[in-house]
């Protein structure tokens, strides 16, 4: 038995999801809570993953998981930046003063 067919759905296509979109929201939650260095990863799968979404054309359903992993990742990131930024300063501070001196 066949069914006619009726064409097109009204709808459009059924929606997808990004195969990445859960690796990169668990790379931003740990890049916050764990482990900061891997903060500019998140931010890179996301921004190639959002990237994705947008030139395909079609409904993600978990663009709001990419682009909250994205996010923690930018966040992340500079969080990064600025103890790496301290770090340095307080080095610098230490020689300047003679703090490493015995």
């Amino acid at each position: 038995m066949s069914y006619p067919n009726y064409g097109p759905s009204y709808y459009g296509p059924p929606p997808q999801s990004h195969p990445q979109g859960t690796t990169i929201l668990v790379l931003g939650i740990l890049s916050l809570v764990v482990c900061t260095v891997i903060g500019p990863f998140a931010w890179s799968m996301g921004t190639r993953a959002l990237r994705e979404i947008d030139e395909s054309g079609y409904y993600y359903e978990n663009r709001g998981m990419v682009q909250a992993g994205r996010i923690c990742g930018i966040v992340s990131s500079v969080l990064l930046i600025l103890t790496l930024g301290f770090v340095i300063f307080g080095f610098g501070v230490a020689l300047l003063t003679g703090g490493f001196s015995g």
